[in-house]
């Protein structure tokens, strides 16, 4: 079965790939249908209403099935007005490239004392057509807490700024250098996904 993932991240379309490989799924992405539709106003109050809204947008526009998903970034240190939730790339109103965003976010870690205990949650929302639309943002497909550090790592992974920036957080190693934890972390996240599909398309 061929899907839309609604996203021309490179990145983020190669580990949903790699995700879900085995399952019959083909992915592909915006640039792969050459789908331009202009501005979508992620403006919801949380990563579901924002991969909803996306999603919807792409398949009305596409006419094929597709999912589209959202995380939004939550600090322990910072009050609930000051989270970046789903804006975790907008500052000020400004639009933040990857350099941008480890210079953002270091800079405020070093501010609140070094280091940020933070944490992803995501969200996913299918559309195979206006009839079947499948939500869920549970915990087995968010990340565990870690910590934002105030110095980067000097690797960088295009379209993943903050995995620059990201400790473990019993160890305090950069998970960039903690090759095997990052694959149970991955292994994890790739299970949610998987039985996400698993319980939509291919039941």
């Amino acid at each position: 079965m061929e899907l839309l993932y609604g996203t021309s991240n490179p990145g983020k379309l190669q580990h949903m790939r790699e995700m879900l490989g085995g399952l019959g799924i083909e992915i592909v992405g915006l640039n792969d249908v050459d789908l331009h539709i202009g501005y979508i106003d992620e403006s919801g109050n949380n990563p579901l209403d924002n991969a909803r809204v996306k999603a919807l947008a792409y398949y009305r526009a596409a006419k094929m099935p597709v999912f589209s998903c959202d995380s939004g970034l939550f600090v322990e240190a910072l009050r609930d007005e000051e989270q970046p939730g789903v804006h975790v790339r907008r500052v000020n109103g400004k639009v933040l490239n990857d350099e941008e965003m480890i210079e953002h976010y270091s800079s405020l870690a070093l501010k609140l004392g070094g280091e940020l205990k933070a944490r992803y949650k995501n969200a996913i929302c299918l559309v195979l057509n206006e009839e079947n639309v499948y939500e869920y943002d549970g915990e087995d497909i968010s990340s565990e807490s870690f910590l934002i550090a105030s110095k980067a790592h000097v690797k960088r992974i295009a379209g993943f700024p903050l995995d620059s920036l990201s400790l473990h957080n019993e160890s305090r190693k950069y998970y960039m250098d903690i090759e095997d934890y990052c694959n149970i972390e991955n292994d994890k996240l790739a299970m949610g996904f998987r039985n996400f599909f698993i319980k939509t398309i291919l039941k």
